[in-house]
């Protein structure tokens, strides 16, 4: 199945000013990404930006870019513009790379469209993985999936899901549950239902949590999860992120 990578990026970050132009080996941190999204099977990688700068950055490196409204309050909005611009609608599968992730697996870009096109039942894919360290199992920061039988998920949460009554301890399976499983952030979307996802209104469920992924849950609608065997590169949030990612671009660690 063909698939569109879309990745958001804006230049606002509390954290880190001017994220997706921090220099990594001597590109810019947006076209690190783009490189590695091109990696996959996409058909096409487009970044959606509502900054000239971004895109001029984008542009300059060859990466396809279109420029969205600067008033999206989250990056599915800003890719669901995206979507308009392309011509992207229906059961066309897109698959959204955050702008900070200049160590995307490939092949976890593949796995999550492979997921919409083998689960026709859901209309949005993510991946996860197991977790074995039990300080990341009570670590808000780390989000936490539980799915059905047949991989879909039925809760995202900050909170140490599935909770062993007897004993909570990660990496002993307890009535059937197996290991716990940490969210990975990277989703496939089907085009039609992303472009509607604005009109959505918020769930309860997702200001509690701070998770936007809650919303389509909370209108009944299914995300297939894929069950990654390793852990995604590191993201970068801060500067002390960006350093360790410049330190393994360069060879070092």
């Amino acid at each position: 199945m063909g698939f569109s990578v879309l990745i958001p990026a804006r230049l606002a970050s509390s954290r880190l000013p001017n994220k997706p132009l921090a220099d990594i080996a001597g590109l810019p941190m947006i076209v690190r990404v783009a490189q590695r999204a091109a990696q996959s099977r996409a058909s096409q990688v487009v970044v959606a930006t509502d900054s000239p700068e971004v895109a001029a950055a984008c542009e300059a490196h060859g990466v396809r870019v279109v420029l969205t409204r600067a008033d999206h309050p989250t990056g599915s909005d800003r890719l669901a513009e995206a979507c308009v611009l392309l011509g992207l609608d229906g059961d066309d599968a897109v698959v959204n790379v955050q702008g900070d992730e200049p160590l995307i697996d490939p092949a976890l870009i593949n796995a999550c469209a492979d997921q919409l096109d083998q689960r026709p039942d859901c209309v949005v894919s993510t991946a996860a993985h197991a977790i074995d360290d039990a300080s990341q199992f009570g670590n808000p920061n780390v989000v936490k999936v539980v799915t059905d039988a047949l991989g879909r998920a039925l809760y995202f949460s900050r909170a140490p899901i599935p909770w062993w009554r007897d004993a909570p301890t990660p990496g002993q399976p307890a009535n059937g549950t197996g290991t716990p499983l940490r969210h990975i952030g990277i989703y496939g979307y089907r085009a039609g239902f992303l472009r509607r996802y604005p009109q959505l209104p918020p769930s309860p469920l997702e200001a509690v949590e701070s998770l936007e992924q809650l919303r389509v849950l909370w209108h009944g609608e299914r995300i297939a999860v894929h069950v990654a065997l390793q852990p995604p590169g590191p993201g970068v949030d801060t500067p002390e992120d960006l350093a360790r990612v410049r330190a393994l671009f360069e060879g070092r660690t």
